[in-house]
Formats: C-alpha cells, sequence, structure tokens
C-alpha cells in the first residue's frame, strides 16, 4: 500500500488527482462548520447531548460526518442522495424504462444519475424538515424560547420564512457535497460519495484517541484491560471487514468459438467473481433505520410515570425499540441482527437481477461448464449466490451487534461503532483498489510507448 502511494505521489497525473481529492475533503469539513441561518449557538451543547442518546440521530451524523452535531448547512450530510440511490436501484426492475436506461451503458447510467440527483432535492427537504424538528423536540420538548436551537420558532406555518431558510440553506448544504462527490468522481480518486462519508469519519479519530487517552490515564487496572480489549476486537473487526469485503466465488465461464470468414472468435476461459458480501453496507443501513424508527415515535408520546393506555402502549414501543429500555435490549439486538441478515438476503437478490448475469452470458456465447444456458444458469448462480451471501449476511448480522458485544465485554463506549468502521475500511480498500488500478494502467502505456 505504501509503495503504491509513493509511486503514485511520483506520477504528476496520480499527484494531481490524490492532492485534489484532499482539496475537496478540505473543502468538505470547512463546510461541516458553517452553522445554518438563525442557529442559536448557546444550544449546540445540549445538540450534543442528545445525539449522544438517540441513535438516529448517531447514525445521520456518521453519513453527516460530525457536521450534524455542529448543525451546519452539511448536517444532512449525502444521505438524502444515499437513499435517492436506494431508491432508484429498488425501482429499476419495476420500471421498464429504467432498466432500458441500465442497459445503454454509459449514456444511460449518467441519466439515472442525473434522476437520482434531482429525487434527492425533495428528499432532503423532507429530511430537512422532519429531522429539524425532531431534534427541537428532544431538546426544547416543553417549547421553551430560550432552549430552542433556533433565535426565532422553527415552525412553517407561523414563523415561514427563517423556518423556510433554514431548510433551503440545509438542501443547499447536501447538494453542495453531491457536487463535491462528483467533482472528486471525475477529477479524484474513489468513489466521490463514499470519500465524502470516509472523511466525515476519520476527522473524528483525533477525539477518539484523546478520549482512549483520558480513559487509560486513570489508572484503573479494569479500564485499561478494558481499553486493551476493545482495541483488539477493533483490529480483529478490520482485518474481518477486509476478508469479507475481499472475499468471493469464482466460477469458471467457457465461451464458444465462433467462425467469421478467416477469423475464429471466442474459445477463451474467463471466471464470474461472485462476491460474499455483494451489498455492501446498504443491508446495515437498512435495518437499524427502520429498528430505530419505532421508538423514535414512540418517544415523542411516552411520558415516564403518566397513566393512561396511550402512553402505556407508546412506553412499551419506546422501551423494546431501544438497547437501553427496560427488557428492550435482548428484543432489539436479536431484531437487528435478523433484520440485517434478512436485507442482506433482500438487496443481493436486487442487484443480481441488475446485472442480468445469465442472459449477458447467453447472448455472448458463454456458458458454465456443465451448466445449460439460460435458465439452468440462472438457477446454480442464484443457488451458489444463497450459500456464499450467508457468510456475509452473518458477518453484517454481528457487525451490526458488534458495539453492544463490544460493550459488555470491555465495560467501555467509546465513538467509534461497526458500521462507521464498517465504512472506513471499505472506502478504503476500494479508493486503494482504484489506485492500485490507475498505477496498472500506467505501467501498461509505458510499455506500449516503448
Amino acid at each position: 500500500m505504501l509503495q503504491a502511494l509513493v509511486r503514485a505521489i511520483q506520477l504528476p497525473d496520480l499527484r494531481r488527482r490524490v492532492l485534489f481529492t484532499l482539496g475537496m475533503l478540505i473543502v468538505f469539513r470547512f463546510i461541516a462548520h458553517i452553522p445554518v441561518p438563525n442557529i442559536n449557538p448557546d444550544s449546540l451543547q445540549q445538540l450534543r447531548d442528545a445525539l449522544a442518546s438517540n441513535q438516529l440521530a448517531q447514525l445521520l451524523n456518521i453519513f453527516a460526518g460530525g457536521a450534524l452535531q455542529n448543525f451546519s448547512v452539511a448536517a444532512m450530510g449525502v444521505y438524502p442522495y444515499i437513499t435517492a440511490t436506494i431508491i432508484m436501484q429498488l425501482l429499476q426492475p419495476l420500471i421498464p424504462a429504467l432498466q432500458e436506461l441500465q442497459k445503454e451503458g454509459e449514456q444511460g447510467r449518467q441519466r439515472l444519475t442525473r434522476y437520482q440527483v434531482i429525487l434527492t432535492i425533495p428528499l432532503a427537504f423532507l429530511q430537512a424538515y422532519g429531522q429539524t424538528l425532531t431534534l427541537e423536540r428532544t431538546i426544547n420538548p416543553t417549547g421553551d424560547p430560550f432552549q430552542s436551537l433556533f433565535r426565532s420558532p422553527f415552525d412553517l406555518v407561523n414563523n415561514f420564512f427563517p423556518t423556510f431558510t433554514i431548510l433551503v440553506s440545509m438542501v443547499a448544504g447536501t447538494m453542495l457535497l453531491v457536487w463535491l462527490g462528483e467533482q472528486i468522481n471525475e477529477r479524484g480518486i474513489g468513489q466521490g460519495i463514499s470519500v465524502i462519508i470516509f472523511g466525515g469519519i476519520v476527522s473524528g479519530l483525533p477525539g477518539l484517541l484523546v478520549q482512549g487517552w483520558q480513559i487509560s490515564s486513570t489508572g484503573d487496572v479494569g479500564t485499561i484491560l478494558g481499553l486493551i480489549g476493545f482495541l483488539v476486537i477493533g483490529l480483529v473487526t478490520i482485518v474481518g471487514i477486509i476478508l469479507i469485503q475481499e472475499g468471493q466465488r469464482r466460477l469458471p465461464v467457457q465461451y464458444a468459438k465462433r467462425v467469421r470468414g478467416n477469423k475464429v472468435y471466442g474459445g477463451q476461459s474467463s471466471h464470474i467473481p461472485l462476491k460474499v458480501n455483494m451489498a455492501g453496507m446498504i443491508p446495515l443501513i437498512f435495518a437499524q433505520s427502520i429498528i430505530i424508527f419505532p421508538g423514535i415515535v414512540a418517544s415523542w408520546f411516552y411520558r415516564e410515570g403518566e397513566p393512561g393506555i396511550g402512553n402505556a402502549i407508546a412506553g412499551f414501543f419506546y422501551n423494546t425499540f431501544n438497547p437501553t429500555g427496560v427488557g428492550g435490549g435482548f428484543v432489539y439486538i436479536s431484531l437487528l441482527f435478523l433484520l440485517t441478515v434478512g436485507f442482506t438476503y433482500f438487496y443481493t437478490m436486487v442487484l443480481f437481477q441488475q446485472q442480468d448475469i445469465p442472459d449477458n452470458l447467453q447472448r455472448n456465447g458463454g456458458f458454465i461448464p456443465g451448466i445449460r444456458p439460460g435458465k439452468n444458469t440462472e438457477i446454480y448462480l442464484k443457488r451458489v449466490l444463497n450459500r456464499i451471501t450467508l457468510a456475509g449476511a452473518l458477518f453484517l448480522g454481528l457487525i451490526a451487534v458488534l458495539p453492544f458485544i463490544t460493550q459488555s465485554v470491555t465495560g467501555l463506549q467509546l465513538g467509534l461503532g461497526s458500521t462507521a468502521l464498517l465504512i472506513v475500511v471499505g472506502v478504503a480498500v476500494d479508493t486503494m483498489r482504484q489506485l492500485e488500478s490507475q498505477l496498472i494502467m500506467r505501467d501498461y502505456e509505458g510499455f506500449l510507448s516503448r
């Protein structure tokens, strides 16, 4: 890895790409500290305290790169764009026009990307309003103007223009981050949106190191052993993520010979790489978002100690879908694990259908030895994919519940969650792979030029 970085810096073109990517990350960090209009600075500490106890807000803060705790114009990060991308991927098997665009190559993909950007705007407005209203009610449940996040009430009906200005600034911040991601795709190294998320998570590492140093400086033997255990679990998790992310099953493919005039085409052998974790981190996001939602809604209506059937029902959902709720920890963790496994299978099948591997093989004269082309090939590929996806699904389920296991084993709760770790390692590996491919391409160019 270090050798590849040194070689990349020595090549002028790659050096420009690497420096451009770093420059975009610096711009992103500046944007992450620009507050929205009308913010009340005195309430930011209350916001950070609320984030520490609100799991949905913690998840959104990850995708915002820590900008949510400052309530900057980038407080939503690129999460609306990720949501739009997922929606477009789920709609492609259902809408024939989108399927045709997917098959049109680079031009079709550019149109799909344009549709994703357009869909991001209304989704960003909805998320900006819902997210801001939820945080406002969390830190200011009584409506006290002195405890509010803003200097004037956040109310679209009675205080339209200041509230609409806040929403527009947050949507503009998200679209600016999406534009930065596109610039990284074109002129930098790595997948732009993922690199933006990566930069936000990594920016929190110094604070995590300081937190670990403060814990170790207490001198308590049990605490120090817990910190060592946390580091060991973290290193083992990183190794596991790399092995699962890079793991694949290679199915041999043979292409039939075709004679056209005096030339013979085909006849070569290749393989189909089926990844162990084709779905990536998306199932984990799905599962966490869904299982958190009932508890968040219930928290709006639940008042501890108050009588009434409605309050009792809200209390049941609040405690059940809350890992720290009374009697809800085991149920929450079990449901999170099962949902992650289920969504991994679901999203893997969606991606497999979009790739249309059996039809592509048949059109190009390819076949898997011992398997008839067409329907039999599709059945065989699905059977193999179901087997290898089991390992990826169980691993993602383990990653989802790993923070609770780590906390129970070490007794510590540090700021770097397993979801953030999965994103950081996955993006780092993918970026290094792209860098190595760029180096190989330039080596070939140098060889041909000689």
